[in-house]
């Protein structure tokens, strides 16, 4: 028995190790919204709690998706209207435990695209047509007057695919998301929108489950959370500044200005990551809305409930 805590605090996690430490498998999206998880390995949260962590970097929402329903990874990390879709439409038993951001997309444009108006005709790239951001931009476009229909829609995969398709001028505009939209504006490319500024409150990123993964895997599950939440902690800690940017800089292989720019973003403490990813019922209960909206199904409850199971985050916050 080890048992793990703060000296000055009554509260302590108490974990049975062997010498061999659990493994679990996590996909992700490639961005700077992953260094939670980089800043608790880097300092040993994981490993002190009898875990080792594989990251591995999803190409689309499809394959992370299909890779968790099959139990090729045990736990998913990203936008978490891709855990709706796979209880709405793949029938999936999935919760979503955990929250994190409500975003730090924007809406990038070829040079050429002055306005909404000028979107009329051209072509968003997207991940999947039918989750997250892509929802996210076509509500945008509806405030604006642009319907399905007015644009064309072509998936193209990840971040990283939809910034390389707008630098080969395969598509016309797309939501990026930290870093890519830094590098999208180095490239000649432009802003034309923030999303907050048109929706208020959004869940973005946060963490997802197979239930029956998460009833089989209790323990080290919450051992996990727990670990996840102190590396945030340490992370959103200003005096860990410079390190969390060297580890940005050493996981991405990116140059330090645009990891500083975007640690800049993502540790505000009004628009960053939520205090101990804490999902926002506000940004759930938008984010059902507008899946809501898009499928024709507004008459259809939306409350959270349905897909979300907060008792593991809860039960790892108390040990810390």
């Amino acid at each position: 028995m080890r048992r793990y805590g703060s000296p000055d605090s009554p509260k302590t996690i108490e974990v049975v190790m062997s010498d061999a430490l659990t493994p679990l498998r996590i996909i992700v999206f490639r961005g700077v919204q992953n260094l939670p998880s980089f800043a608790a390995e880097a300092n040993g949260f994981y490993k002190k709690r009898g875990i080792v962590v594989e990251t591995v970097f999803t190409g689309n929402s499809e394959q992370q998706r299909g890779g968790l329903a099959s139990g090729e990874y045990d736990l998913a990390h990203g936008a978490v209207d891709n855990a709706v879709a796979m209880v709405d439409v793949a029938k999936e038993d999935i919760a979503i435990f955990m929250g994190l951001d409500q975003g730090f997309n924007m809406l990038v444009v070829q040079p050429e695209i002055k306005s909404y108006e000028d979107l009329r005709g051209k072509t968003i790239g997207v991940d999947a047509p039918d989750t997250a951001f892509a929802l996210v931009a076509y509500e945008m476009l509806r405030l604006k007057g642009l319907n399905a229909g007015d644009y064309k829609i072509l998936p193209v995969g990840a971040t990283q695919s939809r910034l390389d398709a707008m630098r080969d001028g395969k598509i016309d505009f797309a939501m990026l998301n930290l870093p890519f939209n830094i590098f999208a504006q180095r490239a000649g490319l432009t802003v034309l929108a923030d999303p907050k500024q048109a929706i208020t409150a959004y869940q973005s990123t946060g963490g997802f489950v197979l239930r029956g993964w998460a009833k089989k895997n209790h323990d080290v599950f919450v051992r996990y959370i727990a670990a996840y939440i102190e590396g945030l902690r340490w992370a959103l800690d200003p005096a860990n500044r410079a390190a969390a940017i060297q580890i940005l800089i050493d996981r991405m292989n990116l140059p330090h200005d645009i990891v500083e720019e975007s640690v800049k973003q993502i540790l505000d403490p009004k628009t960053g990551f939520t205090k101990d990813a804490k999902l926002t019922l506000d940004g759930m209960t938008m984010l059902l809305k507008m899946r809501a909206n898009f499928t024709g199904e507004t008459g259809r409850d939306i409350s959270p409930d349905r897909y979300v199971d907060e008792s593991y985050y809860r039960e790892a916050l108390a040990t810390l």
